[in-house]
Formats: C-alpha cells, structure tokens, sequence
C-alpha cells in the first residue's frame, strides 16, 4: 500500500513537471522568437544611424565652408545621432545578453527537469514492481493461509473426535483402593452366604437321613 502511495505521489510529480516543461518550452519559443525578430531591426537601425552619421561627418569634414551656415544645425543633428548609436548599442548589448541569459537558464533547467524525469520515472518503475511482487506473494500467502486453516479445522475436528473415543478418567490410589476394598467386602460376603447355603443344605440333609432311619 505504501509503495503504491509512493508511486501516485510520483506520477503526480512527473505530471507537474511535464507541465512546468511545457511552459518554460513556450515561454522560451516566445522569447525566442521575439529575439530573432527585434535583433535585426535593432542591428538594421544602428547600421543606418552609424551611416548617417559617416555621410554627416563626411559633409562636414570637406575643405570648403559653403555649407558653414548650417554646421550649427548639422552638429546638433550629428550629437543626437550619436546618443541614438549609443542607445541602439546599449539596447542590442542588453537584448543579447538579455537573451544569452535566458537561453542559458533554460538550458540548466530542462537539463535538471530531465535528470528529475529519468529519475522518477525509474523510481516509479521499479516501485510499480515491487508493489506488483508483493500483492503476488500477498496472494499465494493468502492462498497458504487458507490451506493452513483448513488442514488445522481438520486436524482440529479429528482430534476432537479422538477425543471422545479415547477420553478416561485417571483413578486415583484412593479411589483404586476403595474399589478393591469394596470388591473384597463383596467377596467374602458372597462367600459368607456360599458358606451358610451350604451348611443348611448339609443339616436338611442329615435330618432327612435321620427321619428315614
């Protein structure tokens, strides 16, 4: 009963865990995917803010000053762009970290779940056999058990039986001792009266013999 327990507990905790799995398996996807679509767009954008700046510093770095009326303008520009670079550079360093990170949990963690898996699995495996033997050998006991009860409620009655025939009473030496007694006492009063018969037969004879003569 416990082993069997022990085994619904089991597969309990394998059903929780092939549910967080499959989570963490969306969760990841999700991520993933949100990864591969943004980083480009991130690169792309840092690619084009970087152009623009070449092609503005190229302008400006020309010998001729046609263009001075507008170098306060374009430095502005120039200065924006750069804080953008650094803001595209920033925010793809994060993302890929961001992303290095997640991949890297997940990874320990489908590892950890799939060691627990293998682990449980075979817990719930070789409980289940042993269960399975135990309620066997459950069985054939319950069978011999059966057997031993009948055999003895035989044996039982055949001795009861026995019993019947064979029971006595164990006379004491007092009791075997007044028996004789009283079979004496039995005796020589049959033969007392053995010996008064005949003594009366003897005298009836004679008297008759007496008479006659």
């Amino acid at each position: 009963k416990q082993l069997k327990e022990e085994v619904a507990t089991l597969q309990k905790e394998l059903a929780e865990l092939a549910s967080t799995q499959a989570e963490m398996d969306k969760i990841r996807a999700d991520e993933k995917a949100v990864f591969e679509k943004n980083h480009p767009e991130m690169e792309q954008g840092l690619k084009g803010v970087k152009l623009a700046l070449k092609i503005l510093n190229d302008y400006y770095a020309k010998a001729d000053k046609s263009h001075s009326s507008s170098e306060g303008a374009g430095s502005g520009i120039i200065g924006m762009l750069e804080v953008i670079e650094s803001d595209f550079t920033k925010g793809i360093t994060e993302m890929v970290s961001s992303e290095q990170m997640s991949a890297a949990t997940y990874e320990k963690e489908t590892k950890e779940n799939a060691v627990e898996k293998t682990t449980k699995s075979q817990d719930v495996k070789y409980k289940t056999k042993e269960a399975a033997g135990l309620d066997k050998k459950a069985a054939e006991l319950s069978t011999d058990v059966d057997g031993v009860k009948s055999e003895l409620d035989a044996v039982n009655e055949y001795l009861a039986s026995l019993a019947k025939k064979c029971t006595y009473k164990v006379e004491s030496y007092a009791d075997r001792k007044a028996r004789r007694e009283a079979e004496i006492a039995g005796l020589k009063e049959a033969l007392d009266i053995l010996e008064n018969e005949t003594a009366f037969v003897q005298t009836s004879s004679l008297r008759g013999v007496r008479k006659h003569a």
